[in-house]
């Protein structure tokens, strides 16, 4: 008999043991990893939808009949592929099992090479049916992430490559970004995406509780631990066990609290406030900062062990002054999205404020595009913005698009050194961008700042 190559799971459910004994022999020899049993109900324990296995299973037993089996493993998964075994010639059975849906029907007493050759092609029919699902729960990952992390720029797409994989790693990990690029969005899909999105998803930002409140928030509270305390409270870190913790702004936690929170980290236990008990949690940390932690740490404000703990694998977000070519995008998508949630109808954005965006710092990052987005839609004006404001003086309508977007810059140039009456750093400034560029872009248009001091 030649070898299988791919080893696979075999249950035998059988109320006879010489035959489960002689099964097992045979499969193991093949390289299969069998087990049998006799109550059905200890097979059905073990199924799953994920479960990458065949089951073997005897027709007529005294525990339950097989094909009372056969119907809880497909209400299990309609593709978990059910030999059905019979020490009889049974036509009529072996007909209304297939009907049911068994992979196939055997008699105890056929060729075992042919037993065997049917086990494996059931066996990689299972195989083929889990990576397909794998395949589709990737795409269909892929396809909900490109519209939760919208842009196209090489470093958004590698931001959706990292939050993809870490999704399936189950380790504490540390977001990093400006206020405004979107940590907790990002926080979330890690969360949506991995084993425990079933699981509670439980947000605190540390820099918004005052220290007096945030531990009784984190670990909770035995009834009269402290003055106030009427009744038991659950705290956040308990209430998101099996599931994910985020710990947004985490250098603004206090340092008596980063101690508890490295133990909790340390021993996946917590006491509640008032309370001596240990009790088990099951979760993910998923910490996030506008501050360099490792910064933080060498200046002693943040401590390094709890650092450490936390950085077991870490996403840094780009901002959205690193990203401007999303702008566009972004933008647009915002706009598109505020439309329908006030009932407006859609309308396009027009190419030269896309353009006039893209120009413009973004301090407060994706929250203020998207304010601004919203802003456009509703009909309201974008306040602090003067350049959003001002149309340019003249805008060439002809030529290729290099000719069009270099026009258009140069006329954004000249709106700028007018309104900041040719102070460069005024205007380098307004426009976002630094000192040396604002020259170098000056320079290739042949603009002099002279011509646009006050006289």
């Amino acid at each position: 008999m030649s070898a299988v190559t791919a080893k696979g799971q075999v249950i035998i459910i059988d109320d006879e043991e010489i035959v489960r004994e002689s099964m097992i022999q045979t499969l193991d020899l093949e390289g299969y990893q069998a087990t049998a049993v006799e109550d059905p109900q200890q097979a059905l324990e073990q199924l799953s939808m994920n479960w990458l296995g065949v089951v073997i299973c005897d027709v007529r037993m005294d525990i339950m009949h097989g094909l009372e089996v056969l119907q809880k493993i497909l209400e299990i998964d309609a593709e978990i592929p059910v030999i059905m075994f019979s020490g009889h010639a049974d036509i009529a059975i072996a007909i209304q099992a297939i009907r049911q849906g068994a992979y196939d029907f055997l008699e105890k007493n056929d060729d075992p090479q042919h037993q065997l050759n049917t086990v494996e092609r059931a066996w990689q029919k299972r195989e083929l049916v889990l990576e397909n699902r794998r395949l589709r729960q990737s795409i269909d990952g892929q396809s909900q992430l490109d519209h939760r992390l919208v842009g196209q720029t090489e470093a958004m797409v590698r931001l959706r490559d990292a939050v993809m994989q870490l999704a399936q790693i189950d380790v504490d990990l540390i977001i990093h970004g400006e206020t405004g690029t979107g940590k907790e969005v990002v926080a979330r899909c890690l969360h949506d995406f991995s084993p425990r999105k079933d699981k509670p998803f439980v947000a605190l930002n540390c820099g918004a509780v005052t220290e007096s409140v945030i531990e009784s928030e984190l670990f909770g509270h035995e009834a009269g631990s402290f003055t106030g305390a009427n009744k038991q409270r659950i705290g956040k870190i308990e209430h998101a066990s099996g599931g994910t913790l985020f710990l947004d702004e985490i250098e603004s936690m206090p340092p008596s609290l980063q101690v508890r929170l490295l133990r909790v980290l340390q021993e996946r236990t917590l006491q509640r406030l008032g309370g001596n008990a240990e009790i088990p949690i099951d979760i993910r940390v998923i910490a996030a900062s506008k501050v360099d932690l490792r910064e933080a740490a060498d200046q002693h404000s943040f401590r390094e062990d709890l650092y450490y703990r936390l950085n077991v694998a870490n996403i840094d977000i780009p901002s959205l002054d690193q990203r401007k070519d999303d702008i566009p995008l972004l933008f647009t998508h915002f706009a598109d999205q505020a439309c329908q949630h006030y009932g407006r109808d859609h309308k396009p954005v027009p190419e030269l404020l896309l353009q006039q965006l893209c120009l413009q710092s973004w301090p407060g990052n994706v929250r203020e595009l998207r304010n601004a987005a919203e802003r456009w839609a509703l009909g309201l004006p974008f306040t602090g913005d003067t350049l959003l404001n001002q149309a340019p003086a003249s805008v060439p309508t002809e030529g290729n698009l290099d000719d069009l977007i270099a026009g258009y810059e140069r006329e954004v140039i000249i709106a700028a050194l007018k309104a900041q009456n040719g102070q460069i750093e005024l205007t380098a400034q307004a426009l976002g961008i630094p000192r040396k560029k604002l020259y170098l872009r000056m320079k290739k248009y042949q603009l002099e700042r002279g011509d646009y001091l006050d006289s």
